[in-house]
């Protein structure tokens, strides 16, 4: 793939960073407040199916959403999460997950507890859609990308799928870990690449680093990021306390974000040899 650097060099330039007043204007106590018994749900994109290589993001008519090739912005934070299916149900939007985690970290239902030590986050312990046993894991892992885009004061949502993981964590280690800098403190590219598989095409997300943030914009954007990070954790327990307190029989995702993987639907390959997406490795 190849890229254009001038273009890249006027999205950086041209990139106009969150207002610095954003965390003096909204406490999380007036967050809490505001949205007491409301669902705040964040512009969301989902990665595609069938192996297209554009992203479908939410424009303003919500009917027709932007096509883009790539999406360019700040990842203001990111976090796991994670959902369990009763078997047979795996596949069916309309069923919830009995138990889930909006953290990755936690699950809230049957069975619960730290999601580390869980059994159903093992490879081996997963499930294909035929209803044979897997290498993949029962439970599907996830993670959340909060992108914050130019000129924009909400960011978007962006759903990794588990055959998204793996570009992202290398991603990660790569351009952010190894050089001790957070996620916010660099604009990124994502785009999408098709990976064949036979008759069953399916899309990976892949990461760029355009360029690094310094200076007076530098702290701009770490107290707009530190400001909303404390806000979406504060989401996530007040989403997973309500749902610990229903019954085992109404757990759901309580817009998480876990029906935006793929199209919507639960991902799968098939081919000469099956393969989950969503429960087991792929060759990426």
């Amino acid at each position: 793939m190849s890229y254009n650097n001038t273009a890249l060099m006027e999205t950086v330039n041209n990139f106009i960073f969150p207002d610095a007043d954003f965390s003096e204007n909204f406490s999380n106590e007036d967050f809490a407040e505001d949205f007491d018994g409301l669902q705040v749900n964040f512009p969301r994109v989902k990665i595609p199916s069938g192996g297209a290589v554009s992203f479908e993001v939410p424009g303003d008519d919500p009917e027709s959403p932007d096509s883009v090739k790539t999406i360019e912005g700040i990842i203001v934070y990111n976090h796991g999460a994670s959902a369990y299916w009763p078997e047979g149900a795996e596949y069916d939007d309309n069923v919830p997950p009995l138990c889930s985690s909006v953290d990755g970290k936690t699950g809230i239902g049957e069975p619960g507890g730290a999601c580390a030590i869980c059994a159903l986050n093992k490879y081996g312990t997963g499930v294909d859609a035929k209803g044979n046993p897997s290498k993949g894991k029962a439970c599907k892992n996830m993670r959340q990308l909060y992108i914050l885009r130019s000129g924009e004061y909400l960011p978007i949502l962006l759903s990794l799928p588990p055959t998204s993981l793996r570009p992202f964590n290398d991603f990660m280690n790569t351009a952010f870990i190894t050089r001790r800098r957070p996620t916010w403190s660099a604009i990124v590219q994502i785009s999408l690449k098709r990976v064949e598989n036979g008759s069953s095409p399916y899309s990976v997300a892949c990461f760029r680093k355009l360029e690094n943030i310094t200076g007076e914009q530098l702290a701009q954007v770490k107290q707009y990021a530190d400001a909303f990070r404390e806000q979406i954790r504060l989401m996530n327990q007040q989403r997973a306390a309500i749902t610990e307190s229903m019954s085992d029989s109404t757990v759901y995702d309580m817009g998480s974000g876990y029906q935006t993987i793929e199209n919507g639907d639960h991902f799968s390959i098939s081919g000469d040899e099956t393969i989950d997406g969503d429960r087991e490795e792929l060759p990426l």
